[in-house]
């Protein structure tokens, strides 16, 4: 294992949004097997360092590859471009309004599990489809300009997903 290596080559897959779900898992079993520090406990010092560094590398690179959102972004990168999420925060109108509608309905819905939830699975059906969109654009038509954008609206609909999830959590207590 070379730690230059992208997170694509660690774990011999294609350097493409969509990822075989399985191979990724049973790779990553196969990695972790072969770096957990427990495996180098009796080993010298520095052999039990380059374990940690070696399973550190190896959930890092598992945690972005299992990650939609991570992933595109990650990709992104790969390919030199600088999606400037951070500096980058205009959005079009029609957009932010949706985003209102949507943040109305969660607060609307807070005290109805029920209806939180109704929510949650009309907004997973909306980002299924904007992931099959970004698949689109970074796997078949490389147009990583529109990707970047498709990559910010997800990470609005990451946001709404949480802000869910923490008004169920807030029921349940």
């Amino acid at each position: 294992m070379n730690l230059n290596q992208n997170h694509f080559e660690l774990f011999d897959l294609p350097a493409r949004f969509a990822v075989d779900a399985a191979a990724l898992e049973a790779r990553y079993h196969e990695l972790q097997r072969e770096v957990h520090p427990d495996r180098f406990a009796a080993a010298p010092d520095p052999e039990r360092r380059a374990s940690m560094q070696l399973a550190t590398r190896v959930n890092e690179a598992y945690q972005t590859l299992k990650s939609p959102l991570r992933r595109a972004v990650y990709i992104l990168q790969l390919r030199g471009v600088d999606p400037e999420f951070e500096t980058r925060t205009s959005m079009p109108p029609q957009f932010l309004i949706e985003q209102m509608g949507w943040r109305e309905r969660i607060e609307a819905g807070s005290e109805n599990p029920e209806a939180l939830l109704r929510l949650r699975a009309g907004l997973r059906d909306e980002s299924r489809k904007i992931y099959e969109k970004l698949q689109a654009q970074l796997d078949e038509g490389r147009d990583d300009g529109a990707a970047s954008e498709t990559t910010r609206v997800l990470m609005f609909y990451e946001k709404l997903d949480d802000e869910i999830d923490d008004k169920l959590a807030e029921l349940e207590t």
